[in-house]
């Protein structure tokens, strides 16, 4: 089985890795500014090929990055969500941006939770962490949602270098134990 095959479901989403037709909703998705402010900005049509691109070769070169999420419903595009850990990154972070269009749904704890369940079940991290801009109220009622807590401040490599992220997460104990309740 390639890992273009993966498909993770919940009660309303699939979560997969992206394919080219995914492209045209995530360059609208990061040309919003406020949908883009807290993962590092907008970004013209090139540069958002650019990361596109970047995130289907970490799927080929390590086996796991941002899933494409599809509302299962309509099939349409909402946001990506799942594993990331680039070079010189903090931890192994499962993260999550979604489309504003779609916000207030509750889309993102529940596809975040998917992808953080598969992250310890098949990539066998031991931690899962959440890098997360100060000021971003939102994300941190999702990583609380998830069961994870604020563990350090940090900072992102290169080109976010000097703004300080919390870094929020949970080990894979504290994961199941959740789980299991």
């Amino acid at each position: 089985m390639s890992i273009f095959d993966l498909q993770l479901e919940t009660e309303r989403l699939i979560l997969r890795p992206p394919q080219a037709d995914d492209f045209e909703p995530w360059a609208a998705f990061i040309a919003d500014e406020e949908a883009a402010r807290h993962i590092g900005g907008m970004q013209a049509r090139p540069i958002a090929w650019r990361s596109f691109a970047s995130v289907i070769g970490a799927w080929h070169l390590q086996g796991f990055a941002f899933f494409s999420v599809l509302e299962k419903a309509s099939g349409q595009w909402v946001g990506r969500v799942g594993p990331w850990q680039p070079e010189g990154w903090p931890g192994t972070e499962v993260g999550w941006s979604i489309a504003r269009e779609h916000w207030g749904r509750g889309y993102a704890p529940e596809a975040a939770a998917a992808a953080t369940g598969w992250a310890f079940a098949h990539l066998g991290w031991d931690e899962v962490i959440h890098t997360i801009a100060p000021e971003n109220r939102n994300s941190k009622a999702v990583a609380a949602k998830l069961g994870s807590r604020l563990l350090r401040m940090g900072e992102l490599p290169e080109p976010h270098q000097g703004k300080p992220v919390e870094i929020w997460g949970q080990s894979r104990a504290e994961w199941h134990a959740r789980q299991a309740m």
